[in-house]
């Protein structure tokens, strides 16, 4: 038998005062909730100590993961990460100001630019892609593998569900 948590405290008490209600979507939604705030906090440290936010983590990722030769238009990443062009210019103008990306023009499209990875740049996302990869396990690593893979199997359920009800 499991010991009572935060939640069951929580949802013991909107028991006693709406019992009328099915609670238990609230119940299984606060676990998520609770994990999702450990696990940002969790990435949060992590890119810090690559003196980076979690942000500029998703564009500097989105570069390498583009393959050789690193090189990609904000209008692409602004795309692919569901971010405005603003948003992304800033976390841009931040990135280059720390020397991890470049930006020139597009020698096809001079209306446009091209981002690509710096050394640094490239040094920074592996390590910090390192860091990352090692923390998301250990945040797994309550779960058994059958577990795990049975937690991916039901988000991606729950994802594909929420998408065709969005649309």
């Amino acid at each position: 038998m499991r010991e009572n948590d935060e939640v069951d405290k929580v949802i013991e008490q909107w028991r006693r005062e709406r019992s009328d209600l099915d609670l238990w979507p609230v119940e299984v939604l606060a676990r998520v909730t609770r994990f999702a705030a450990i696990m940002n906090r969790s990435f949060d440290e992590v890119f810090a100590r690559h003196d980076l936010r979690n942000g500029e983590f998703d564009v500097l990722a989105a570069i390498r993961r583009s393959g050789p030769p690193y090189v990609v238009t904000p209008s692409a990443l602004s795309e692919q990460l569901m971010l405005s062009r603003a948003g992304m210019t800033n976390r841009l103008d931040r990135l280059d100001r720390a020397g991890l990306i470049h930006r020139r023009l597009d020698p096809e499209d001079r209306r446009s630019f091209l981002v690509t990875l710096t050394d640094k740049g490239m040094a920074t996302v592996d390590a910090a892609m390192s860091d990352h990869a090692a923390n998301e396990a250990a945040l797994l690593s309550g779960l058994s593998q059958r577990q795990q893979h049975q937690l991916d199997d039901a988000m991606y359920t729950l994802l594909q569900a929420v998408r065709k009800r969005d649309i």
